[in-house]
């Protein structure tokens, strides 16, 4: 191990790889809240954060497991859960007088079409203004969830939208 005046150990989050503080400093200097979007193996979680000096501040939140309360029966980390997630911060952020967010991915490599750029369609869809690029969400069909066989998926993401208030825009 090294050792020496000249050493210095790095910050334990740098070490394990959960956080790379030059990018979460470029984010900062935006001076713009940040949507923090994170997925596990069942859910999606979605955030919109604002940096104080005592630590960062949550201004809205949402789980995909309040899909459930909502009617929600299907699985909640798919991309048409990680949608509705996405609206649902939206909608939350823009009761909090929000509506200018940086989107922050933390360490997950980007991947058009992704769960993540789902949940950033469903924030966009909200009306959050995010600096993006519409070609890397999902084709509205994977977001309806056409490409499955669940045939009452598109009944289920209407009747959510209904529910949070949402007019339905489906073709």
């Amino acid at each position: 191990m090294a050792s020496g005046p000249r050493y210095t150990v790095r910050f334990r989050r740098s070490r394990v790889g959960k956080t790379n503080y030059h990018t979460r400093l470029a984010l900062l200097k935006s001076r713009k809240p940040r949507l923090v979007i994170r997925k596990t193996n069942k859910y999606i979680n979605c955030q919109v954060i604002n940096y104080t000096a005592k630590g960062d501040t949550v201004i809205a939140s949402a789980h995909s497991k309040q899909l459930t309360k909502n009617g929600w029966k299907h699985s909640c980390n798919n991309l048409s859960a990680a949608y509705l997630t996405g609206l649902m911060v939206g909608l939350e952020a823009k009761k909090a007088k929000t509506s200018d967010v940086i989107f922050d991915m933390g360490a997950y490599s980007s991947v058009k079409g992704s769960v993540l750029y789902a949940a950033l369609k469903g924030v966009v869809d909200a009306g959050l203004n995010v600096p993006h690029d519409p070609e890397v969400f999902p084709s509205e069909e994977r977001l309806q969830g056409k490409h499955t066989k669940a045939k009452d998926l598109l009944k289920d993401i209407e009747a959510v939208k209904k529910k949070l208030g949402v007019k339905n825009e489906t073709k």
